[in-house]
């Protein structure tokens, strides 16, 4: 049997910012990928990436419509701000290009089923780009919940916590171009990885509160490891709490924040079940075994790497679309962590009242 033909894929991106230049440097070690055009607001930025990454000026384009009508990409990666992600994405579709879209899919799960709908009808691949479902630790609780070693999972726990870490770029304080604050930007990815890990159980309510008291006042007077970011503009969380039910009668509960009173940063997940336990940031296992309790942890896993976690899932991607390989991250796992966020969310303008997702 002959090796596999590869198939080159035209790329392009909207959206060109620090994201994308992650997404540009993993790119160069995929070979069905020839990336053809750019298009962002700032030529600035673009003319930036095109010198980091050899690509001639005149694949830049500052309207993402002229682009994809010029370039005509059979592969486009949505690197916007959140608010961008549903019209850049549709218009992908429609222009006949696979998608991936970055988290979150979109501002809200409204957005995020046109989404899906136009990718559909165009017979397009459309995926959410979870990097973390490909790090080894998510790979390694990922098959002791599939091989049964924890049991039915009941509960899972979500960390996404900044001491003090509200961003000072781009425009991650403003609810109307990001839909919110660290709930929507750094919690999706703990909260995402949990779901995955826990076999993937449909949401069926939320209830959560959110806080701001720090992010809206300037950043001279208080301690950051970032300063200056527009404080007058500021209108997201800088604390979020969330607790959701699932179909099959799991739970979990995150806490997310650009700015708490907490001992250090933390990134992390734990699940609870019938058999064991386990937690994401250790790699720990918790069971009974032989009548005694026992905690374990494998001799050895690869460290965590954020570009080579980037690459496996640009990686899979394309596998995806040339090879009929099952995607890591369908697109449908994207919509329920949207619903997700988009209850938390609807509770805490509610005062925290309980929200159903249909």
């Amino acid at each position: 049997m002959g090796a596999k033909k590869t198939k080159q894929l035209r790329t392009a991106f909207i959206g060109s910012g620090g994201i994308a230049n992650t997404y540009l440097g993993c790119i160069k070690r995929i070979d069905e990928l020839d990336v053809v055009a750019l298009s962002d607001i700032s030529m600035e930025t673009m003319l930036k990436r095109a010198e980091e990454h050899e690509i001639g000026n005149d694949a830049l384009f500052t309207d993402y419509k002229q682009m994809l009508r010029e370039a005509q990409p059979d592969v486009v990666f949505v690197c916007t701000p959140n608010g961008l992600h549903c019209p850049a994405s549709i218009a992908a579709s429609k222009a006949g290009a696979h998608v991936m879209v970055e988290k979150p899919m979109a501002m809200n799960a409204r957005e995020g089923k046109r989404m899906i709908e136009a990718a559909k009808k165009a017979n397009k691949k459309l995926i959410v780009g979870y990097q973390w479902r490909f790090d080894p630790k998510t790979q390694f609780i990922k098959k002791q919940v599939d091989s049964g070693v924890l049991g039915d999972v009941l509960f899972g726990k979500v960390w996404a916590l900044r001491r003090r870490g509200i961003p000072n770029w781009g425009v991650f304080g403003r609810k109307e171009l990001q839909g919110g604050g660290p709930m929507i930007d750094i919690g999706v990815h703990s909260l995402e990885m949990c779901h995955y890990a826990m076999g993937s159980p449909k949401p069926v309510s939320a209830m959560g509160m959110t806080w701001t008291y720090l992010g809206d006042k300037p950043s001279d007077q208080i301690e950051s490891h970032w300063k200056g970011w527009d404080y007058k503009t500021y209108n997201v969380e800088d604390l979020a709490v969330g607790h959701i039910r699932f179909d099959n009668g799991a739970v979990i509960q995150i806490e997310s924040s650009f700015a708490a009173h907490i001992p250090e940063n933390r990134i992390d997940f734990q699940l609870m079940g019938t058999k064991g336990g386990c937690t994401w940031n250790d790699s720990k296992i918790f069971k009974d075994e032989n009548g005694y309790m026992v905690n374990s942890e494998p001799g050895y896993l690869p460290a965590s790497d954020f570009v080579e976690n980037f690459y496996l899932k640009i990686r899979n991607f394309v596998d995806h679309i040339n090879y009929g390989i099952k995607p890591v991250a369908p697109i449908e796992d994207g919509l329920m962590v949207q619903q997700m966020l988009d209850a938390i969310y609807k509770s805490a303008e509610q005062g925290g009242k309980e929200i159903k997702i249909k």
